[in-house]
């Protein structure tokens, strides 16, 4: 069984494991930053809070929110294409596997008509 999971490691393409792995080591990082950051609220104090924004309050946070959707919009991007990678490698590695797991069959099949054919010319 140990020589079984030695073939299947042999075939993990492990120069792209290895070259992807600073990538998911910085979105990985990103990501726990994003999820660990807390957002305080405001303490503004009650007559700040019924007092309406001021127009050029409204286009500093309209300015704001637009870079932050275009900042999302990217770190979205890069994320896909790091995903479709990942699932690229998952694919061919699905595929190495169960290319061996039908060698595999496929040698114990000629292993048991080999000692079959012993058994018969033996006058089984």
């Amino acid at each position: 069984m140990a020589v079984g999971w030695y073939s299947v490691l042999k075939l993990v393409p492990w120069e792209e494991v290895i070259s992807n792995a600073p990538k998911i080591a910085v979105k990985a990082k990103e990501l726990w930053d994003k999820a660990s950051r807390k957002t305080s609220a405001p303490q503004d104090s009650l007559a700040e809070a019924a007092k309406p924004p001021s127009p050029a309050q409204l286009q500093a946070r309209l300015e704001a929110a637009e870079l932050a959707l275009a900042d999302l919009r990217q770190q979205m991007s890069d994320s896909s294409e790091l995903i479709k990678a990942l699932a690229n490698q998952n694919a061919q590695l699905v595929q190495r596997i169960a290319r061996i797991r039908w060698l595999t069959a496929a040698a114990g099949l000629v292993g048991l008509a080999a000692l079959l054919t012993a058994w018969l010319l033996r006058g089984g």
